[in-house]
């Protein structure tokens, strides 16, 4: 059985590999190259022959690890038991860290959650233990940060079924947010392939001093680039600035980096990586890491004249640097902390905090829990407390472990914090509120990473800013959304005055971390039974997609329209959709549930255009044009599909009768999660050409006979009148995708080649 763990000499393999392809590469490029180079294209399974132009090849990878979380893993393993293999073909692991409920606290919550998810987590536990699969348990902790302090190492290639991955980016890993699909093909054994990125280089300079964090960096960063400036680009950065910040507090950095839409992010090696490697019990990697430096850094000419190697420069001065929140409803609405006032004062945002949340993959570390909690003593030592709700998610069993230890669990709970499970909880959607209900208008303040309408509580009209845990525990103990911890004070019980001062806190604990010995299961291979039931309402076993006809698409009816923002989260909501992650069938009623109908300015909804009826669910329209044996199109707005992984909001479309999804442009995961079920993911080639779709219309895609790179497809549009108009339409399909939309998914490519 495969080797789950990441071990010294996996390390010095991996290594030596990438030092032998750099030099086939190097030799073929003949110049110097960034760090995110040097982890991409010493991965390469075919340095020789690989197209690399920058921006348009696809690269083909061979990734070093797989990880998945407990509601993305359902589907990425029932595809690879699709796929007819004894075992995982990378060391690969799933984290059971979704599917726990943010309620009453963890213990109870805990309870609640493992009855109500028993069948899944037997289902996840069994066929990671029959495919050679590690198993984090429910609880043991949040997948990126179990990641971070077990398995990720520098110069990894790493990829994941959730779109945060990108955290191991602080331990110099490019690791990549992918779907299941890709998941699962790399777990058969194949190659990986991406689009070779652009390289955004962020250069850093200065220190962070006072009340200002890592988390303010990236913030600063999606105030600057947006969540779409990343998109097909990877984020390297580099300059003296990166030593002043910790492995975890880079980690920070690149997990949110995904709220750029950037395929990852990464830092260049040095010792706080080191240091975190030795303190997490992974001393000999850090020697060999140490060893190797010089693969874990872009090479020298490049940090000396950046503009001639990235895409784009950019220069953040951590010594200027102010705190941040963005938000309301999107993460890259930036404000620094002393423009608050006003712009709440502007927007009409109510200023009167209803809860305050700290944790999250994001900042959930030892660093992250002590600078807040430093903030919280001070309150405490002048009797404040959080007048409002407070709620702390601990990152994994041995962050909480060690906080208990050390005391800082005491304070929270002193202040007012109601602790929850070691998992995503409130940040994904699985808060249950009773405080509010839906149509309360009302603001909250968190630590977390996405902050999209309805995201956390299911309201919409939750306005929810982010900004890093100090600045969070300083507001929530104001009470308020504009109060700056950096000039205001805050007024005790009795009617004193106090001022915090900047928080401080140790990076590690000084007697080492608490290790979780029992959060962890061992595979033990082709013995175990995979338990799914037949008649299961959260299961169901996959069967293959139908392959393309060989035809043009022709009579398709448009299910949809949707306007501004359309995200995963709106494609294929969570909360209590995530249930039903593992049964395709159930989870589709949810598809499209969210996204506005640009027709009727309504969500969820839209016409049928075989009864005329108005006001019909999208997935009921999808089951009932299917019925007619009727496919349909979903057009879509900008960077269609931003945010998570989930597969679902490519696999629900498909499943009801979708033939393609026409945007105008799209978030870099969705479209590939498109393309690998057999979704045609198409551009208009004049955006603009967005808005001569009508919802009567019917639509025809030509030149399918021939689809190939780089050649447009037409798309014909017969308006109601019998008028009609012809647009082009653009894709990014490359010969393998092609084959993948021919054969009817990827997966179905996969099992004509085994």
């Amino acid at each position: 059985m495969a080797n789950i763990e990441t071990t010294p000499q996996m390390v010095k393999n991996v290594y030596q590999t990438t030092r032998d392809k750099l030099k086939v590469v190097k030799g073929r490029l003949g110049r110097p190259l960034t760090l995110a180079e040097k982890v991409l294209f010493g991965h390469l399974d075919d340095p020789q022959n690989q197209e690399l132009d920058r921006g348009k090849s696809f690269l083909m990878l061979r990734p070093d690890r797989v990880a998945m979380q407990d509601a993305t893993a359902q589907m990425a393993l029932l595809q690879f038991m699709l796929a007819g293999k004894d075992e995982a073909a990378v060391p690969s692991t799933v984290h059971c860290d979704h599917l726990i409920l943010a309620y009453k606290g963890a213990s109870e919550d805990m309870k609640n959650s493992q009855h109500e998810n028993n069948e899944v987590f037997q289902f996840l536990s069994s066929a990671a233990s029959r495919y050679g699969i590690g198993f984090w348990k429910p609880g043991a902790g949040i997948i990126h940060q179990v990641v971070l302090e077990n398995y990720a190492f520098p110069g990894g290639l790493m990829i994941g079924t959730d779109s945060h991955t990108p955290n191991a980016g602080g331990l110099g890993m490019v690791a990549v947010g992918v779907g299941g699909a890709d998941a699962s093909d790399v777990m058969a054994g194949l190659p990986w392939e991406v689009k070779n990125p652009q390289l955004i280089g962020v250069h850093l300079k200065g220190k962070l001093n006072g009340w200002a964090s890592p988390k303010d960096v990236i913030l600063k960063l999606l105030g600057i680039l947006s969540v779409k400036g990343g998109t097909d680009r990877i984020v390297e950065y580099f300059g003296d600035g990166c030593e002043s910040i910790s492995c975890t507090g880079k980690g920070t950095i690149t997990n949110m980096g995904a709220e750029l839409g950037a395929t990852c992010s990464i830092f260049p090696f040095d010792d706080r990586m080191k240091s975190y490697l030795e303190i997490t019990s992974r001393s000999q990697i850090a020697a060999i890491a140490d060893e190797n430096k010089d693969l874990l850094r872009a090479d020298s000419e490049v940090v000396t004249n950046p503009e001639s190697y990235y895409d784009q420069v950019i220069e953040i001065d951590l010594d200027t640097l102010e705190p941040h929140l963005v938000g309301p409803h999107t993460p890259d609405l930036a404000h620094s902390i002393s423009e608050m006032k006003e712009k709440a004062k502007e927007n009409g945002w109510p200023t009167d905090l209803s809860a305050a949340l700290i944790g999250s993959c994001t900042n959930s570390s030892y660093e992250d829990i002590g600078r807040a909690t430093d903030v919280a003593k001070q309150a405490l030592e002048a009797g404040i407390k959080m007048p409002q709700t407070f709620m702390v998610s601990p990152g994994s069993t041995m962050i909480q472990k060690t906080i208990e230890r050390d005391g800082q669990m005491k304070v929270l709970t002193d202040v007012g914090a109601t602790v929850l499970a070691n998992a995503c909880g409130p940040c994904i959607g699985q808060w249950k509120r009773d405080d509010f209900k839906k149509g309360d208008v009302n603001s909250i303040v968190t630590s977390f990473n996405r902050n999209f309408k309805g995201r956390n509580d299911a309201n919409p009209d939750t306005l929810s800013f982010i900004g890093s845990p100090e600045t969070t525990m300083a507001l929530g103990l104001a009470g308020r959304l504009d109060f700056n911890p950096m000039t205001d004070s805050l007024e005790t019980p009795d009617g004193k005055k106090i001022k915090l001062t900047a928080p401080e806190a140790p990076e590690f604990p000084s007697t080492g971390f608490v290790a979780d010995l029992e959060g962890y299961q061992e595979p033990k291979g082709t013995g175990v039974e995979v338990k799914v039931k037949p008649d299961s309402e959260r299961l169901q076993l996959l069967e293959p997609f139908a392959p393309w006809d060989g035809k043009d698409f022709e009579d398709l009816i448009v299910l949809a329209k949707a306007k501004g923002k359309c995200t995963t989260d709106h494609i294929s909501p969570a909360g209590k959709w995530l249930k039903f992650r593992g049964h395709l069938d159930n989870i589709s009623d949810n598809m499209l549930l969210t996204a506005v109908n640009a027709f009727t300015g309504e969500a969820g909804t839209g016409k049928n255009q075989i009864t005329g009826d108005t006001g019909v669910p999208f997935s009921k329209l999808g089951r009932e044009y299917k019925k007619a044996n009727k496919a349909w199109v979903i057009v879509g707005d900008d960077n269609y599909g931003e945010g998570s992984s989930r597969e679902h909001a490519a696999m629900s479309p498909r499943f009801l009768g979708a033939a393609a999804v026409i945007v105008k442009s799209f978030a870099r995961i969705h479209e590939t999660n498109l393309k690998k079920q057999g979704v045609l993911a198409l551009t208009f080639a004049n955006p603009s050409d967005y808005d001569k779709i009508q919802e009567d219309d019917r639509l025809a895609i030509h030149g399918l006979t021939d689809f190939a790179p780089g050649k447009n497809l037409k798309l014909e549009i017969t308006h109601s009148d019998g008028k009609q108009e012809t647009v082009e339409l653009k894709h990014t399909y490359n010969d393998e995708q092609v084959k993948w939309f021919q054969a009817g998914s990827a997966l179905n490519l996969l099992r004509q080649e085994a």
